[in-house]
């Protein structure tokens, strides 16, 4: 087994070597966007309302309120670095909680790195307002604050905002965990959280 896969992988290198470089791919595809700020928060929203997630739109000085009401008093798990006005009031900070632990949470609350507008995806990379995978992935409801100045409108600009985090765990989103059947029903839930709530923070002019 292991002298034919070396023999394949010998061929190859030597092909690779004695070849012609193939020419450069021409890219017809738009690598930055055309709508303004308000464009992209719109476009956003709708987006996420076509995946079936709840949206809310509100300002930094009101979000602890809005993150209250949402929680309702429940468990909320947060990362170790989300802000304290982030935090609802039955929060339980995440210091390598286990799978059971994190089952038994009814929701969490992260940031995002980047949101992209024109798919309707939050991208999470690890860092210290989104915490480890797990914690997003296994909960049951996700909250995600999102700042405007996050919203790119396309997945070029939302990759060359990721440059440097190449080898972080990224997590793309793109509304609640969902799949369906051979017979085309959807079931939602089965591979993270069964809902997703995106909050959209407008930044102070």
């Amino acid at each position: 087994m292991n002298e034919a896969r070396d023999e394949i992988l010998a061929r190859t290198r030597a092909a690779i070597r004695e070849g012609t470089p193939p020419d450069p791919l021409a890219r017809a595809y738009r690598t930055t966007g055309v709508v303004d700020d308000p464009g992209r928060v719109a476009l956003l929203g709708e987006r996420l309302l076509d995946y079936r997630a709840r949206v809310e739109h509100t300002t930094a000085t009101a979000l602890r309120d809005l993150l209250d009401e949402i929680a309702r008093g429940d468990r909320i798990g947060v990362p170790r670095g989300l802000p304290e006005t982030w935090r609802p009031a039955n929060s339980v900070e995440d210091d390598g909680l286990s799978t059971h632990e994190l089952d038994a949470l009814d929701g969490v609350i992260t940031g995002c790195t980047v949101a992209i507008a024109e798919t309707g995806t939050l991208v999470l990379a690890g860092g210290e307002m989104e915490g480890r995978r797990a914690l997003t992935l296994v909960p049951d409801v996700h909250i995600c604050v999102v700042r405007t100045d996050q919203i790119v409108e396309t997945v070029p600009e939302a990759f060359a905002a990721l440059l440097g985090r190449e080898h972080r765990p990224l997590t793309f989103v793109s509304g609640p965990s969902a799949t369906s059947d051979i017979e085309l029903e959807r079931v939602e839930g089965v591979h993270g959280p069964r809902t997703l709530i995106v909050v959209i923070v407008k930044e102070a002019s």
